[in-house]
């Protein structure tokens, strides 16, 4: 169903669908006619708000769930509300000072992102997440495990000590000797470059015939160290802490979905790839249950806002994952806060 305009909705059907909106996220709970019919400012009787009910709901932006005669907002009816209805404000002082007191420079930068996380979980009572800064690996040492006669493990350690494996295909005719002598090559004459940089010299010695390495071997190196360009590129380093608090008390009437988000968190790749998808956003940007595939089952939402470098080139997304019925109003602006609280760390 399409979304209608909130200009097609009068003052009152949209004061009343305000009202159903925030009691709910308030609550967690659906919400009745009586219940609106007793907010200061409104003088109709719960019959003139039922009807305005049921109109929104025929809109769609409203449903009444089998066991109550109270009706809450679809996913329809909460991107309507976060677009077009919901007023922000500035975290409070105490949450602010609460993310800059976590998110300093006294560390490796992986520690502050890991900070802003916790903190973000913690004031959110969300899951909280970062997408790492992409940094290009330095390369230290190389080298190839053959495993069969058609594939080996190629094995890069970087400068900062960290050890990455990846199987290779291999042709037939490649000896152990080839790959000792495509290992040794990369040692001797790559370490210290980047992999794109590594790459670069392989092919201008290779033109110039002052590869110490035969066909073969020098096209392992280069399929090798491709591949791990490729994998920076294309599978983004995300941080989660916090999937605690996504079993707190509200979550034991509704353990399915729960258990399909912690699954959906398992898998990193995909999550991460969303998150990253912001990047191009000014601001947060808002993810909203089946709007997106990966939440169709369990119905989560993720607020996402990007962090920058001192050039202003966005380098990571920081958010929260946790149920569509989530305080939007409280937790956009205290995102967009942490990232502008990052932007200015990496300065």
């Amino acid at each position: 169903m399409t979304n209608p305009p909130i200009t097609e909705l009068n003052d009152r059907t949209r004061t009343i669908f305000r009202m159903v909106v925030e009691s709910y996220l308030e609550n967690g709970t659906p919400v009745g006619s009586r219940t609106i019919s007793k907010f200061e400012g409104l003088s109709l009787s719960p019959a003139s708000i039922r009807n305005v009910m049921q109109d929104l709901e025929e809109l769609g932006l409203l449903a009444a769930p089998h066991t109550s005669a109270g009706r809450m907002p679809t996913e329809i009816g909460l991107r309507l509300f976060v677009d077009g209805i919901m007023q922000t404000a500035e975290p409070s002082a105490a949450e602010q000072r609460a993310i800059e007191s976590q998110i300093n420079g006294e560390g490796p930068i992986e520690e502050a992102l890991a900070a802003a996380t916790s903190v973000l979980s913690g004031l959110s009572a969300c899951a909280g997440l970062v997408i790492v800064p992409r940094r290009e690996a330095i390369l230290k040492q190389f080298g190839f495990v053959r495993l069969s006669p058609l594939q080996a493990l190629a094995i890069l350690v970087g400068s900062d000590g960290s050890v990455e494996n990846r199987l290779v295909d291999i042709s037939a005719d490649i000896t152990d000797s080839s790959l000792n002598e495509a290992a040794n090559y990369v040692t001797a004459r790559l370490s210290g470059l980047t992999l794109a940089d590594a790459l670069k010299r392989l092919d201008k010695e290779i033109r110039a015939e002052k590869a110490a390495l035969d066909a073969a071997s020098a096209n392992l190196v280069r399929r090798g160290l491709a591949m791990w360009t490729l994998d920076a590129n294309d599978r983004p380093v995300m941080i989660v802490k916090g999937q605690s608090n996504l079993l707190d008390e509200s979550a034991a009437a509704d353990l399915d979905r729960v258990r399909q988000l912690l699954d959906e968190l398992e898998n990193k790749e995909e999550i991460a790839k969303l998150i990253d998808s912001a990047r191009d956003a000014r601001s947060a940007r808002i993810f909203i249950g089946a709007e997106n595939n990966l939440f169709s089952l369990s119905g989560s939402s993720v607020i996402a806002s990007p962090y920058r470098d001192e050039g202003g080139q966005v380098v990571g997304v920081v958010g929260v994952i946790g149920p569509t019925r989530l305080n939007y109003a409280r937790i956009v602006p205290m995102v967009d806060f942490t990232a502008q609280t990052l932007s200015r760390l990496m300065k």
